[in-house]
């Protein structure tokens, strides 16, 4: 019996530092020393935030721009909601690959502002090709 129990406890003071060294390194591996948060803590991160129901979906800039531009439409006319969109895409040129959808979503809103599209066609300026006409067509 005093054999077996001094085989156990050589195999453990050979196996036991092993597994300390390994699980410390793997402990110290997973800290973000950069202070850049890792991929595998992001989606941690926001499969927490999903599931505690506190996720707030940030907008794009293109929704928040097209949203911005027909509340002002509705305050003012197309014409300075078409001219917001030139600059905005001037400014920010990652833009005009939405100013085709966004140009036609001021079209249509034009169109049921004005309940006519001959009157809403007044306001079509060359803004993204003629985007707010084919969005005024729409409504035809």
């Amino acid at each position: 019996m005093n054999q077996a129990v001094r085989r156990i406890g050589r195999s453990l003071a050979l196996v036991l530092p092993v597994v300390l060294v390994l699980s410390g390194t793997l402990a110290v591996a997973r800290v973000p020393w950069s202070g850049a948060p890792s991929e595998s803590q992001i989606l941690t991160a926001s499969a927490e935030r999903a599931s505690s129901g506190q996720e707030t979906r940030k907008r794009a800039p293109h929704e928040v721009l097209r949203d911005r531009l027909l509340t002002e439409l509705q305050k003012e006319d197309p014409g300075v909601a078409l001219s917001g969109l030139q600059r905005a895409v001037d400014e920010r040129p990652s833009l005009a690959k939405h100013c085709v959808e966004i140009a036609r979503a001021l079209g249509q809103a034009a169109v049921q502002k004005y309940g006519s599209a001959q009157r809403a066609q007044r306001f079509a300026r060359p803004v993204c090709d003629t985007s707010f006409a084919a969005g005024v067509a729409d409504f035809r």
